[in-house]
């Protein structure tokens, strides 16, 4: 008993070891990629973009390593663009965990020991499974009524890793939430819970039996869409026991042409299933890649895997609607404004910047002819905004601009005049008119802000009579915001402590280099041992000024 305690106990110290080691790389990598004299070709975007997909790939490689959680941490953190660069923040949404399937004895041995005597009503259980994946793999089965059905089998110990995993997790949280540099904007420590949460939700399947179930609930009546049916009795918490649905994989789009299939249509049919889960029932697939989606024989959809599911509140639905009003009629101030209110924008920031970059994007994304792949592109320059800023985006909204951007590549990919937003102009009139009883909300909407305008425009005149007669009588006070020229003035005096340090680096280097060489070596140390808070002030200084150029980079990028 002592041995498997000491055994486990040195387990723990090097996996802990481990974990540790990869923080610390990546807390390195970020640091140095933060800053210009790295970039031997000089701090340009497109050198920055190349070495930012060298770091992903880098990344989601480390991940895979260190195997089923942080798999599942890693698809996660690709819903907070404003932790890490948007190049990696795209790598992670694409994560997708291959490992080799367990034995066909382990997986009969959970069967019987999950299921107990109503193991006896599965037969035929196919020993290659169909799929396998850190979590769990699936084996094709049938029952003895001569229903055809797959079985999700959970990895045996998953859930001991996943603990030790989990704590391990926290403890670095706690350590980046002590660093004033790290943690600004950020709770690491209630990310960590928020990501254990979750987590240990997936290693729960009867919970993704409820998600499939009411998942299909939606779509009974639709005949062109399939959600393969829950068999209850034979799922557990780790065993799920779903429909066979066999098709035709959605990317193959010369075997559906083959099968008398037109891609185009199919196309149509997700773009048109996705827009309802979002507009009327609020609840969606978070993960529709193409190994997610087939096509039956008959021309219908069949949707795959719900263990990543979104759900948007009743709340942010409205909230929604009322974006996308102020989107349509390209109100960059009022949209700023909802998302002010909605948490997205931090309250104390200046809005200049993001103002002008929504004014932008909303010309882009909204002048004919709509580009198709307008998604792709508006959610790599949100992106590219709230990474390091004090932008909260809510996980909701980036899994539906990132289940949306799936789609419209899946799309593209079946029929390359697929353009989502031509479609989605149907569904996007229930949005618009959310918050009201008949489509007129939005003629209203114009309507009030026509006779706002015209209020003002009257009562002008009187406003600049009083303003002059109060200027006379030295009554009027003068308040000029100053947010650009604050922080280009901050920017100076940082890059002027800068130079300055570098000068009192470099007059320490030559004092030690000509200690070294005197009669007392010994005192060589005395410069350098003073060097050090000084190159440390300076690297805190570089880090800095690098995170305030990236909002300005991205603005001038985008002008």
């Amino acid at each position: 008993m002592f041995f498997m305690i000491l055994i486990d106990h040195v387990h723990r110290s090097f996996r802990a070891l481990r974990i540790w080691r990869g923080v610390l790389e990546l807390l390195l990598i970020l640091w140095w990629d933060s800053c210009p004299w790295t970039y031997l070709y000089g701090f340009t975007k497109k050198y920055r973009q190349i070495r930012q997909r060298i770091r992903a790939k880098w990344v989601t490689k480390e991940i895979l390593h260190l195997g089923s959680a942080f798999i599942k941490l890693g698809q996660l953190l690709s819903a907070r663009p404003d932790v890490l660069p948007s190049a990696w923040v795209a790598e992670l949404a694409d994560l997708q965990d291959k490992v080799p399937p367990f034995s066909f004895d382990e997986a009969q041995s959970l069967l019987e020991k999950e299921l107990g005597p109503r193991c006896a009503e599965i037969i035929d259980l196919e020993e290659k499974p169909l799929a396998a994946a850190s979590l769990a793999q699936v084996h094709r089965a049938s029952l003895r009524s001569g229903r055809q059905v797959v079985l999700k089998i959970q990895r045996p110990g998953l859930e001991r890793v996943f603990r030790l995993d989990l704590a391990i997790m926290k403890q670095v949280a706690c350590f980046l939430q002590k660093n004033s540099n790290w943690s600004h904007g950020r709770d690491w420590v209630a990310m960590a819970q928020e990501c254990r949460k979750v987590l240990l939700k997936e290693l729960d399947f009867r919970i993704e039996a409820q998600y499939a179930a009411r998942f299909r609930q939606q779509f009974l009546d639709d005949p062109l869409i399939k959600i393969p049916g829950v068999i209850w009795e034979l799922s557990t918490q780790k065993i799920l026991c779903l429909d066979y649905l066999p098709g035709i994989k959605i990317s193959d789009r010369k075997e559906l042409e083959k099968n008398g299939i037109n891609p185009a249509t199919i196309a149509e049919i997700g773009a048109a299933s996705y827009l309802k889960q979002l507009v009327r029932f609020g609840f969606f697939h978070a993960d529709p890649h193409p190994g997610n989606l087939a096509v039956s024989n008959d021309g219908s959809l069949i949707f795959y895997d719900f263990g990543m599911m979104g759900l948007i509140s009743e709340n942010l639905r409205q909230r929604i609607g009322a974006m996308v009003r102020a989107a349509a009629i390209r109100d960059a101030t009022g949209l700023v404004d909802q998302l002010k209110d909605a948490g997205v924008i931090s309250s104390e920031i200046d809005t200049g910047p993001v103002r002008r970059l929504i004014r932008v994007m909303l010309k882009e994304a909204l002048t004919p002819p709509f580009s198709p792949n307008v998604l792709e592109k508006l959610s790599g320059d949100i992106y590219d905004l709230v990474y390091g800023q004090p932008f909260r985006i809510p996980v909701e909204l980036i899994f539906v601009m990132r289940a949306l951007s799936t789609f419209e590549g899946v799309g593209r990919s079946l029929d390359p005049s697929f353009n989502l937003m031509v479609i989605a102009k149907p569904y996007l009139l229930p949005l618009m008119t959310s918050s009201g009883s008949n489509s007129n909300d939005l003629i209203n909407e114009l309507t009030k802000q026509v006779g706002a305008l015209g209020s003002k425009a009257v009562a002008l005149p009187r406003r600049l009579d009083e303003s002059l007669e109060r200027l006379e009588q030295g009554d009027l006070q003068l308040q000029i915001r100053m947010g650009e020229s604050d922080r280009q003035l901050r920017r100076i005096v940082k890059t002027q402590q800068v130079i300055g340090q570098s000068i009192l680096l470099g007059a320490l280097g030559i004092s030690a280099a000509l200690l070294a060489g005197g009669n007392k070596p010994i005192f060589s140390f005395i410069p350098i041992i003073i060097a050090i808070p000084t190159t440390l002030g300076w690297l805190k200084l570089q880090i800095n000024l690098s995170r305030e150029d990236r909002l300005d980079k991205i603005q001038s990028s985008n002008q």
